[in-house]
């Protein structure tokens, strides 16, 4: 049986040993790196986890390889990496959609992760900062037909007044009040359950595939069509 020395995700404890019992060759890096995931039960807690290790030197594989991770003769500490543990964190997000600036898929990417561990409260606030960045270069650069400081500030008021104007898809609007109520809740409360969490992703999904996502791929499709009729670029 081999052992790896790690701290405890599951107790605590400090360097302590864990039995690894079996393990699976995750895939390769630099041509000669395995990376791993290995099953331990902790001496202390008598509790399992599964860590995340990789090779440390060449010729590493070869040696665990022989008899597996969970066979392998002697302290697996000797010969890997302890990279972190697999954990809620590690279940897949929700996807983005495609052509997004790089500070909102940033945002989307974080609020995604937050909504995987159930981290309802601090999703919203990311969505809601989605739906910020979206909509602030939807403003015209002077103040018209109502809009003022106040409704630049505020992400109800400007999503109103975008509506109003015709600049936001009308399809969304009822929706887009009841998921400013939500983000409302959570951003002074603290009481967003995981349904209001979903529905501000399902709004800032929407959103920016109508205003990102689509008119990327109706640009790529043109580009398609022009180079099929031998038209220039």
């Amino acid at each position: 049986m081999s052992e790896l020395v790690a701290d405890c995700p599951r107790c605590g404890a400090s360097r302590i040993t864990f039995d690894v019992l079996a393990g699976i060759v995750l895939g390769t890096a630099y041509n000669w790196q395995q990376h791993y995931e290995a099953f331990g039960v902790c001496r202390h807690c008598s509790r399992s986890t599964v860590f995340k290790v990789s090779d440390r030197d060449v010729g590493v594989s070869d040696l665990i390889n022989r008899k597996g991770i969970g066979g392998f003769d002697g302290s697996l500490s000797n010969v890997v990496n302890v990279d972190g543990f697999v954990s809620q964190k590690d279940a897949d997000p929700v996807d983005p959609p495609d052509h997004l600036p790089d500070e909102i898929a940033a945002a989307f990417n974080e609020g995604a992760k937050c909504l995987t561990v159930g981290c309802y409260n601090a999703a919203a606030a990311m969505f809601r900062l989605c739906i910020d960045h979206a909509t602030r270069g939807l403003l015209p650069t002077e103040d018209r037909d109502g809009l003022n400081s106040k409704t630049r500030r505020s992400l109800g008021l400007r999503m109103q007044w975008l509506f109003k104007q015709g600049l936001l898809p009308a399809a969304l609007e009822e929706l887009s009040t009841c998921v400013r109520e939500d983000g409302n809740d959570g951003a002074h409360v603290g009481s967003l359950t995981a349904e209001e969490s979903e529905d501000l992703l399902d709004f800032s999904t929407a959103l920016l595939e109508r205003l990102f996502t689509e008119p990327e791929r109706l640009k790529a499709a043109t580009l398609r069509r022009d180079k099929r009729r031998g038209k220039p670029a």
